[in-house]
Parts: structure tokens; sequence; C-alpha cells
């Protein structure tokens, strides 16, 4: 399995605090079955700026250090961006980068307010001949109300990437209800577990895999555990099956205006 999305890199966003925690995270990650780690840092401009250079260079050293150690976990270099009208230049100027130099982009969105440029930024990379993969869809309140949207960037070309936590309840009920309707309806393309702390997500694994293998079946769980992840890796296409459309009905509307 690659894990699709972490914050393992040392001080460089709000995930590992030390070289010490980065190697105990890779631990975490191996014992559970993890052959590879995306390491997408969080690029948020004005605020983690890290450059490609000087994350490449931690990469290196950690992957260098973990050979001399005989450890076989391989590390791929990243970012989760955060939206914005200057993604492109970003990415261009070597600040933000790709999925392992790939055509491939992670970004995401504010958490509650639907972003106004959101389909200009889509485009953006697109033109640049760039595919854009969303983190975490089920986290974003507008997408929990309103799950049409994440259909619609789906046709769009928009690829989506959700959190392990989410179907355990890490995030709440309401991203565990609407990741599980995503996950029915071929609307999930890769897994991650957006770690930040040891002794946190990854000993989780085992039980939200077995979750999700109950719903999509362990073909489809083969998918966006490995298979996705390392066609991405690799720089290649990815053939996802048909998105089903679904809306809330009145009463999952109500239910989820319950639910805290």
């Amino acid at each position: 399995m690659i894990d699709f999305h972490t914050h393992i890199l040392p001080n460089i966003d709000d995930g590992s605090r030390s070289i010490d925690e980065t190697f105990n995270l890779i631990k975490e990650a191996k014992e559970v079955g993890f052959e590879g780690i995306v390491l997408t840092s969080h690029y948020i401009e004005n605020y983690y700026e890290t450059d490609v250079p000087e994350r490449d260079v931690w990469v290196k050293a950690i992957s260098e250090n973990l050979q001399a150690k005989g450890i076989e976990t391989n590390l791929y270099l990243a970012n989760e961006i955060y939206i914005s009208d200057n993604m492109m230049n970003l990415l261009e100027q070597g600040k933000a980068s790709t999925i392992n130099n790939s055509c491939y982009v992670l970004f995401e969105l504010p958490l509650n307010s639907e972003p106004l440029n959101l389909y200009d930024v889509i485009y953006s990379l697109q033109e640049n001949k760039l595919i854009p993969i969303l983190a975490h869809p089920e986290r974003y309140s507008y997408v929990q109300k309103e799950p049409e949207l994440v259909y619609d960037l789906i046709e769009k070309g928009c690829l989506m990437q959700s959190n392990y936590g989410s179907i355990i309840g890490q995030y709440g009920v309401k991203a565990e209800f609407i990741v599980r309707k995503f996950l029915e309806n071929n609307m999930i393309h890769f897994l991650g577990s957006d770690v930040h702390r040891q002794n946190s997500i990854y000993p989780k694994i085992p039980f939200a895999l077995e979750k999700i293998s109950e719903i999509v079946g362990e073909h489809k769980l083969e998918e966006l555990t490995t298979i996705n992840p390392k066609l991405v890796l690799a720089n290649k296409k990815i053939e996802i099956d048909e998105p089903v459309e679904f809306s809330l009905s009145f009463k999952e509307k109500i239910m989820m205006a319950l639910k805290k």
C-alpha cells in the first residue's frame, strides 16, 4: 500500500515536530502495511512556504538514513497546496510541487466556505496539463450539505482523495456519513492517512481498511490503496469507474443537520 497523504517531514508544517517523530511515524506506517509514503507537506502562501529544494534535501537525507538501517520504505516528494489563484506560479517557480514530479497535484480547500475561484483554479491546472486531486472532500462542511459538488468536480476531471480516519469517525459523524456515500458511488480514487502525530491514525488503519472493504470490496480497496497511487507515482493515466450522482434526501438532510 501507498500512504497518499501525510505530514511526516519534520518542522515543515503542523505535522512532525522532530526527526525522531518522523522516523517513529515511518515505523508506524510500515507496521500497518505501507511500503511507500507520499510526503504532502502543506503549502499555504504566507504561512507554510518551505520550497521544493529544501524539502527535497529532507526527503533524500531521510531516505538514505532508512537505507542505511535496512528499512525498505519509499518516500515521495509532494505537497498539499491550499487553493490559490497563484497555484500555477507556485508550481512553476519550484515553491510547491506536484506528486513525485508527475502531472498530478494534491490541493485542499477551506473547511467551511466554498471558494469562489474553485473552478478557475482547476481549469488553470488542466490548461497546463495537470490533473487536480482534491484532498479529503468529505471534511468540507459545504460538501457535506451539497455532495453534488464532488460529482460535478469529478465530471470536470478532478480526482478525490479520502482520509482513512473519516470512515471511522475521526472527523465527526457527518464526514463519516458522506464518505460512505462517496465510496458507495465510485467517488473516491485514493486513500491517505493525513497523519500529523504518532499514535494517532496509523494504529487504526486496519480497522479503517476493514470498514472500507465492507463497502467497496477487496479489489476496489486495492485500487484505492495501491494501484491508483502507483499509477500517479509513475505519472500514468488512471481509468476511473463512472461516478454515480446522488443527492441527500430530505430525511438525510434533516439527519445531517441534527448531527454534531
